[in-house]
């Protein structure tokens, strides 16, 4: 069994690509650094990210695939929970070189199927961010949306927030990986939280009040009241609220708080 060692980036990928082509060594299975190795191997490669070479393979890639297929690649990178997607990642591409045609579109292919699948999910996640997130406003005058999405998405939505609330200052956070973007007015930047000020910050979803600006509850209790006033009780159908609007998301729901 053949190993190769990167630094779980995308960068990283794409070197691991064009060093198993450079020494004609291809992996059996990838880890990341510091990761336990399997029990039994041959042979361990540690792969050494370098963008120049990672940009040689991205545009090698790009004559073999569409601008769709691309995407699909970078956005199925955002994927967490699925078991070894980069592997899946490093065999499309390395089929994708090898093919005389684009296989972007052989479903009867597994590793096609399984990568345009992974590519719904995540694009799917992104979508249920942008339709989701609940802004608090904080005595600071910064609007606080915290989420937990099931993939890495929050890059991906970013320029939507940027590009509709331009003209406020606002934060998105991943609780659950411990990061967001702060938007100033004029450009976004990554933060982070200690989990000491996330456990001080955020109470059951929501800010402290002591940190919330005056009229924010007030606000919170008005949407919830209008939230109430439009539902059509003869209608309600649990099963489909739950499908269209998943439990997981209700913790951060300014009508679902009680």
């Amino acid at each position: 069994m053949t190993v190769f060692c990167y630094d779980k980036t995308f960068e990283g990928l794409l070197t691991c690509v064009f060093d198993a082509y450079l020494h004609k060594l291809f992996p059996d299975t990838l880890v990341g650094e510091g990761e336990p190795l399997p029990l039994f191997h041959d042979e361990l490669y540690t792969c050494a990210t370098d963008t120049q070479k990672a940009d040689r393979v991205w545009k090698a890639l790009g004559k073999k695939l569409s601008n769709d297929a691309m995407r699909e690649l970078t956005i199925a990178w955002m994927a967490d929970g699925y078991p070894k997607v980069d592997e899946l990642l490093f065999r499309f591409i390395r089929k994708a070189v090898d093919a005389p045609k684009s296989i972007e579109v052989n479903f009867a292919d597994q590793d096609v199927l399984a990568l345009s699948r992974v590519y719904k999910q995540v694009s799917y996640e992104r979508m249920r961010l942008v339709q989701f997130a609940r802004f608090q406003k904080t005595a600071d005058d910064i609007y606080f949306a915290p989420f937990e999405p099931q993939h890495n998405i929050l890059p991906m939505a970013i320029e939507h927030f940027k590009d509709r609330f331009a003209g406020q200052k606002w934060i998105i956070y991943d609780v659950r990986r411990g990061y967001g973007y702060y938007y100033d007015l004029h450009t976004v930047e990554e933060i982070t939280f200690t989990a000491e000020e996330s456990e001080a910050i955020l109470k059951k979803g929501f800010l402290a009040d002591n940190l919330l600006a005056e009229d924010e509850l007030l606000f919170q209790k008005m949407w919830q009241t209008y939230f109430k006033s439009i539902a059509i009780k003869e209608r309600r159908n649990p099963r489909k609220h739950r499908q269209d609007m998943p439990v997981r998301y209700w913790k951060y729901l300014t009508e679902k708080r009680k």
